[in-house]
């Protein structure tokens, strides 16, 4: 069941984010049922959170059993997340991560939809790899961009599921199939999952990982949903390893005839 990004080896495919949990206990109950090794948190909230000496969820965790995964979200502009990338790698490195290059990123100019920018994104990650970053692309279900942010180094490409915070599941299952198919680097469907069903759909299809948030920090009992969006994605990776079966048209008998007398 291990997922192996650039080399590095993590125990789970569930990869959980930090925001909008409503204290920070349940946040750190969530990540401990959740069984998650990689733990994203957005570079600016935790500037914002030190700016105005409000506690947060990065200085409550233990950073020897987890892993960063920093990301550039807010950031609008390549430029922009070029240099909050930077300091996600700072503070990694603060935390005991020496060897973390690890990015997760985010070039998002749109307010209202919050879709990623492709050329921002494709920009940005040419000069984060140049700098020996781990990048870890959030993209449209654009299997051409999936191939080129491949093609020039990054590590794996996320593409969404559905716009992020919907919770409308995988409203593009035939782009993310071809992205899947064709991808040499693990894809990890990022945004949009809701259900613990839907991120064990996307791990049927095939995907390496998944990533969530809201639909963890936002349910009635985030700990509860942490732990059953585990379970879907052990089941849908053990699914995908075992071999669906092929739907056919008509019915076919699970019993054998063999055998029975006809009258």
């Amino acid at each position: 069941m291990s997922l192996i990004i650039n080399q590095k080896i993590f125990s789970s495919r569930l990869m959980l984010g930090t925001g909008k949990y409503r204290s920070l206990s349940e946040a750190k109950k969530s990540i401990q049922l959740s069984g998650a090794s990689i733990i994203t948190v957005a570079i600016r909230r935790v500037q914002s959170a030190k700016v105005t000496g409000k506690s947060n969820l990065i200085d409550s965790l233990d950073w020897n059993k987890l892993w960063l995964l920093p990301n550039t979200a807010g950031c609008k502009t390549a430029e922009e997340a070029i240099r909050i990338a930077t300091l996600g790698r700072e503070m990694a490195k603060k935390l005991g991560q020496v060897s973390n290059n690890f990015v997760k990123l985010e070039v998002i100019p749109d307010p209202k939809y919050l879709l990623p920018d492709p050329l921002g994104t494709l920009k940005a990650a040419e000069y984060l790899i140049e700098k020996n970053f781990t990048v870890l692309p959030y993209i449209n279900a654009d299997p051409l961009l999936a191939k080129q942010l491949e093609s020039i180094g990054c590590s794996t490409v996320m593409p969404l599921a559905s716009p992020i915070g919907s919770g409308c599941g995988l409203q593009n299952i035939l782009n993310i199939k071809i992205i899947i198919e064709n991808s040499k680097v693990p894809v990890i469907i990022d945004a949009g999952i809701g259900k613990p069903s839907e991120a064990c759909q996307a791990m049927e299809l095939g995907a390496s990982a998944v990533l969530l948030n809201t639909a963890v920090a936002k349910s009635l009992s985030p700990p509860s949903m942490a732990e059953a969006m585990k379970w879907g994605i052990i089941s849908g990776r053990v699914a995908y390893l075992a071999g669906c079966m092929q739907k056919v048209d008509k019915a076919q008998a699970s019993s054998p005839m063999y055998g029975i007398p006809h009258k």
